[in-house]
């Protein structure tokens, strides 16, 4: 369930941005973001290799690892060992 909403989402944020954040998780697992744009919070859960477009207006968000940092939405990131990577 939390994939479907987290994909539905996910593709909501994505539409019509022109910026937005680019995260890659290189971790071996599925990785689940948790995004703030606004007052809204959601769930993202990135499969392992995968890349997911997030944030076109800037957001915050935490780590699996529990780091949490704030986007301004051109961001390139990569999820390594749970933690978030700016490259």
């Amino acid at each position: 369930m939390k994939r479907v909403v987290a994909a539905l989402l996910s593709g909501i944020l994505v539409t019509g941005a022109a910026n937005a954040a680019t995260v890659t998780n290189r971790d071996g697992e599925t990785a689940v973001l948790v995004i703030v744009e606004g007052e809204s919070r959601m769930e993202l859960a990135i499969d392992s290799g995968a890349t997911e477009m997030i944030c076109p207006s800037g957001c915050f968000i935490t780590a699996p690892s529990g780091d949490r940092m704030g986007l301004q939405g051109d961001e390139t990131i990569e999820i390594v060992n749970g933690s978030v990577v700016v490259k």
